[in-house]
This record gives C-alpha cells, sequence and structure tokens, in this order.
C-alpha cells in the first residue's frame, strides 16, 4: 500500500514537472543564470556586420518577421531545405531575405560561450532588434527564452505571408489570426521606412495594374514617373527604395509619403488608406513625434514577437541555425 502511494506520489511529481516545463514563458533575463551574456555577444556580433553594410538592418527586421507570421518565432525560416523538404527559406517572399550570416556568426559565438543553451529563434529576435537600434531607430525589450521549431514548410511560407499585392481586408486578416490588431498592422508597417524592394514587387501598379495596360490611380502620377525610369517592364534585378529619399533613416516619413501616395512601394502600403479604421493611427504617427512612433513600434514588435512561441519542451535548441539536430 505504501509503495503504491509513493508511486502515485512520484507520477503526480512528474506531471507537476511537465506542467511547469510546457508552460514556461518567455522573459527579460531569461538566460541571466545559463548564458549572462547572450544579449551583449549577440549586440556585438549584429554591429560588426552593421557597422559594414547598415543597409542589413531591414533584412534581418524582415527576416524576423517572416519567421513570426509562420508557425511562430521558432526560427522555422532559418531551416535549409532538404531532399525530402522544400523549406520556408526557399519560398518566393523569403528568397530576397538576406542576414543569414548574421544569425551564423552569433550562433557560433554563443556555441562557444554556452554550448547548447541559446536557441536560434531568440537570436533572431536579438539580432532584429540590434540591428535597428544600431541605425539609430527605436529599441524594445525582448523577452527570451524561445524553443527552436522542428518543421519548416515551403507552402506555409506561401500561404501565410502577407504579400506586396494584398489589399486590406487580406491584410487585416492575415494580423488577426496572429492576435495582431489594425493599429498593430499600421505600427509595423512603419517598418517600410528602411531598405529596399525589387521592381517586380509593384511593377504591375506602373504598367498593368488591372491587366489591361493601366496604372494604379491611388499612385501619385509624378512618383510613378520617376519609378518608371528606374524599373522597366518585367525587370526583375533593379531595386529602388522603399521609402524614397528617407529609405536609411528609421523616421516617420514612411507614413508621410503614404499619406501623399508619393511613397509606399506595394499596393499593401497603398491599402493603408483604404479604410476609415487605419487613418487616425497613420494621421497620429504622421503629426506626432518621432519618439511617439518609437514607442508604439517597440510595442507592437515586443507584441509580434511573442507569436505562437515554443517554449519547455516544445521544441529544441539548435546546434546549428539551418539544421535540426
Amino acid at each position: 500500500m505504501a509503495t503504491l502511494k509513493f508511486l502515485s506520489f512520484l507520477i503526480v511529481q512528474l506531471f507537476l514537472v511537465l506542467e511547469v516545463a510546457n508552460s514556461q514563458r518567455v522573459e527579460v533575463g531569461f538566460y541571466k543564470k545559463t548564458c549572462p551574456n547572450v544579449e551583449t555577444i549577440v549586440k556585438e556580433t549584429t554591429a560588426h556586420y552593421i557597422s559594414r553594410a547598415p543597409t542589413l538592418a531591414a533584412p534581418l527586421l524582415r527576416m524576423h518577421f517572416h519567421d513570426c507570421f509562420v508557425r511562430g518565432c521558432d526560427g522555422s525560416v532559418l531551416l535549409n531545405s532538404t531532399n525530402g523538404n522544400q523549406a520556408e527559406k526557399d519560398a518566393i517572399p523569403n528568397q530576397s531575405l538576406r542576414g543569414f550570416q548574421v544569425i551564423d556568426a552569433a550562433k557560433s559565438a554563443l556555441e562557444k560561450e554556452c554550448p547548447g543553451t541559446v536557441s536560434c529563434s531568440d537570436i533572431l529576435a536579438l539580432a532584429a532588434r540590434d540591428a535597428v537600434s544600431l541605425i539609430n531607430g527605436p529599441s524594445w525589450p525582448v523577452p527570451l527564452g524561445r524553443r527552436d521549431g522542428r518543421v519548416s514548410i515551403l507552402s506555409e511560407a506561401s500561404k501565410n505571408l502577407p504579400t506586396p499585392f494584398d489589399n486590406f481586408t487580406t491584410l487585416k486578416t492575415t494580423f488577426g489570426a496572429l492576435g495582431l490588431n489594425v493599429k498593430d498592422l499600421v505600427v509595423l508597417s512603419g517598418g517600410h521606412t528602411i531598405g529596399m524592394s525589387h521592381c517586380f514587387s509593384f511593377s504591375s501598379r506602373l504598367y498593368n495594374f488591372t491587366g489591361k495596360g493601366d496604372i494604379d490611380p491611388n499612385m501619385d502620377q509624378n512618383y510613378i514617373n520617376r519609378l518608371k525610369i528606374k524599373c522597366k517592364p518585367n525587370d526583375v534585378t533593379t531595386i529602388v527604395e522603399m521609402d524614397p529619399g528617407s529609405f536609411k533613416s528609421f523616421d516617420t516619413d514612411y507614413y508621410t509619403m503614404v499619406a501623399k501616395r508619393r511613397g509606399g512601394l506595394f499596393q499593401s502600403d497603398a491599402a493603408l488608406l483604404t479604410s476609415s479604421t487605419t487613418k487616425p493611427f497613420i494621421d497620429q504617427l504622421v503629426q506626432g513625434s518621432l519618439k511617439e512612433f518609437y514607442t508604439e513600434f517597440a510595442k507592437a514588435m515586443e507584441k509580434m514577437g511573442k507569436i505562437e512561441l515554443k517554449t519547455g519542451s516544445n521544441g529544441e535548441i539548435r546546434k546549428q541555425c539551418a539544421v535540426v539536430n
């Protein structure tokens, strides 16, 4: 009888341990005992690359965004395809991603400092934040403790990532499915204030908007004329500034230009003007201070960074970010 009671006690204790492991939450300072220098190492590694190529800030931010929108923020975008599986990385929206070497370098440094401790998904979240702050953009707290996913499927990226051609209804639905509201949509779109885009992502607005050889009537004609000089029909190689004249600065010019129809290359940017629910947020960001934009962007990024997280015993800590253990 005593033996049965003892076994019952052990089983209860085991379930309690499993429950704690599975319900573990991310938190700032998660690695304070196991890898206290994690944030310093990631920032120094990111700074090494950003100091030589400041334009990497936009791709690293975009990589974090693309990771979180497919299977949550679990580093699945970092995985390479295998003979038996095509991974997210090779989906068309992700083929222009850059900056994987930054994540790999940070992971290598952390494996020397504290082997098998820090997830690749946490490294990506930190590197995206650090890259933006290193070009004098906003910074935000990054709760840590994510685990890396073991699955990455090309078709899921093609299906779940927002596209440059989305209308407002589609964008609202895509963001809403992940717990992000309309304000988050507007604020996170402000990430387009930095970076570049290939002509093919918006050329239909210049040459064949409705399939009849027409232009997008919602785009400023002078802006169209300038873009046509750079982007010829069927151009798949040329890149242009996302935020004309200000693509290296993390500022509110993006919203000003979108409101004037002179910026915002994508239909998805222009879509922000098609709903009465987004106008108050755009007006607030246009009229407000840079500090206010940074505050709102930081809150939205912290919220996005918590989408469908894997923690505790769910997932793994990859030894290399491009392959599962």
